[in-house]
Order: C-alpha cells, then sequence, then structure tokens
C-alpha cells in the first residue's frame, strides 16, 4: 500500500500533473454550481420567459468563470504560448471563419436586438418563432411549408446566426406586433352593393375593431423611432367594379399570430349576414354558359387511285 501512496504523492508533486488535476476539480465545481443554480431558477423565477433569460446568463456566467480559472491556473505558463498561439491563430481563423461569424452574429443579436426570444421571424428562407438564441445558432419553431397558413408544422430548425450578416432579417413582432391583412368579397351586379358595404364595415369593426386602439398606441412608436408616415390602423372597405362583379376588399390589422384565425371569424359572420340578407346581395361566381356551337363544315377529299 505504500508504494501506490508514494507513486501516487510522486505523480501530484509533478506541477503539470497537480495543475491539470486542480483545473478539473474547479471545472467540475463550476459545472455543479451551475446545474443547481439552472435547476432553481424554476422555483425563484415564475415568468418562462424571464426564466430562460436567468438559465442563459447561469450558462454564460459558468463559461466565464471556466475561462477565469484556466488563465488563473496556468497564468505562469501562458507566457511562453504566446508565440504559438500567434502562429495558429491565422490559421484557426480561416478554418472556424464560419463560427466566428456566426458568435459575432450572437453578438449582434444580443446588442442590436434583431429578434429576441418569442419573435416571429423569417431568417435564412425559414420562417417561424424564435424558441432559443444559442452562442452559433438560432432555434426556430417552423410554420408554413406543407402546411397552410400561419400555423407550426412541428419541425424544429437550427439556422447559424452568421445569417444576420449575409441576408435580410424579418421580424414580424419587433416594434409592431401586429399586421395588416385583407380579404376580398365578390358581390352579384344587381343587389343593393351600399348595403353590402355597410355590412362589410359592421363586421369589420365587430371583429378586429379591438386592435384598432391598441395598434394606434403602436404605430405612433413607430413614427417617433423612424421616418414613415402614420398609417391608417382601422379597419377599411374598399370598392372596385369590374367586368364580372363588385369586389370588395376589407383591410384591417390583426395580431401577428392570429391571423388565420381572424379570416376564419370574419368570412364566417360574412357568409351568416348574406344568408340572412335574403337574396338582397349575394356573393359572385365565374360562370361561364355557352350559349351556341356554330356549324361545322366537314368535307372529305378522296385521294386519287395510285397507278
Amino acid at each position: 500500500m505504500e508504494p501506490i501512496t508514494n507513486a501516487v504523492q510522486q505523480w501530484l508533486a509533478d506541477p503539470v500533473i497537480g495543475k491539470l488535476v486542480t483545473f478539473l476539480l474547479g471545472l467540475l465545481l463550476i459545472v455543479a454550481v451551475v446545474r443547481l443554480l439552472s435547476r432553481s431558477l424554476k422555483r425563484w423565477i415564475g415568468d418562462a420567459e424571464a426564466r430562460y433569460r436567468g438559465r442563459k446568463l447561469v450558462t454564460f456566467g459558468g463559461y466565464v468563470a471556466a475561462l477565469i480559472l484556466l488563465l488563473t491556473v496556468y497564468s505562469g505558463r501562458l507566457g511562453g504560448l504566446t508565440v504559438t498561439l500567434g502562429v495558429a491563430g491565422a490559421g484557426i481563423a480561416f478554418a472556424l471563419q464560419e463560427v466566428i461569424a456566426s458568435f459575432a452574429g450572437w453578438f449582434a443579436i444580443a446588442m442590436s436586438g434583431f429578434y429576441r426570444t418569442g419573435d416571429r421571424v423569417q431568417l435564412g428562407g425559414i420562417r417561424g418563432d424564435v424558441i432559443d438564441i444559442g452562442v452559433l445558432r438560432t432555434t426556430l419553431m417552423e410554420l408554413g411549408e406543407w402546411v397552410d397558413g400561419d400555423l407550426y408544422n412541428g419541425r424544429v430548425v437550427r439556422v447559424a446566426n452568421s445569417f444576420v450578416f449575409k441576408e435580410p432579417v424579418f421580424n414580424y413582432s419587433a416594434d409592431f406586433p401586429f399586421l395588416w391583412d385583407e380579404i376580398t368579397v365578390p358581390i352579384k351586379y344587381g343587389g343593393d352593393w351600399k348595403a353590402a358595404r355597410a355590412m362589410l364595415e359592421r363586421i369589420a369593426e365587430e371583429v378586429v375593431g379591438e386592435y384598432t386602439a391598441q395598434a394606434h398606441a403602436a404605430w405612433q412608436g413607430i413614427t417617433r423611432s423612424y421616418l414613415v408616415e402614420d398609417a391608417r390602423v382601422a379597419p377599411m372597405v374598399s370598392l372596385v367594379a369590374n367586368d364580372n362583379w363588385i369586389q370588395f376588399t376589407v383591410r384591417y390589422v390583426t395580431d401577428l399570430k392570429l391571423r388565420r384565425r381572424t379570416k376564419d371569424r370574419l368570412y364566417t359572420r360574412i357568409l351568416e349576414e348574406i344568408d340572412a340578407s335574403k337574396g338582397r346581395f349575394a356573393v359572385a361566381s365565374a360562370t361561364f354558359q355557352l350559349v351556341e356551337v356554330p356549324a361545322l363544315d366537314v368535307r372529305m377529299r378522296s385521294e386519287p387511285a395510285a397507278d
């Protein structure tokens, strides 16, 4: 037993081994503290978004503590590594240029506010809700593709943060958490189009009028921050007469995550009112009627017999 103890003591007496063991023990302690704090956040913080940000802050603090521990333990040997790191730096930067760009993208997202968790964005050609922002990648819950409307399709997509420098970032909920949308309603000629217009205005106010005050306040903030005109946020009905029918367009603002539901409510109420009008006005549709078939003159010509 004594020879083994002496061997262990000699092994630990080696400066390189001793510093390595010290660093590993310190790193295990940091990992344990980070995990304990992350699990405790659920009891301390009730709000999901605040809890998510707290977890990110604790994890980042753990990385910083590990870096400080490394510099403290190996402070006497870092001077000799300067030349080696300088020579290798160019090669590392070239090999990891995408990683470095993604890290710079994460820093830009954090400092400039391109988007936050919970925002609905289009990033790198992918449209979805931001559910996590990592150091290298942003995680989205994807919308659309084979699913119609603004609905999740169940696919989780991770996009490199470097895309914030390469492509436009479409944020649907940054400063103005509403979207303009519109529906078209064709009405037959010969009906009471004035009553139809009044009906559409009334339904629009009934279904989406609740958003007007909130959208107006949010748009005032936009006009104070950016050079943009004071747009109309109240529901509006416009009319165009074409060769087939009178086409009404209902334009309105709605919550960015309720666009499809709002459109469903509008169409449902409009169809109910049209059915209740008892023919006063009706929805138009394209109908094609074959009035007359022109006479066909078919002449058969026989080929001359071969000699």
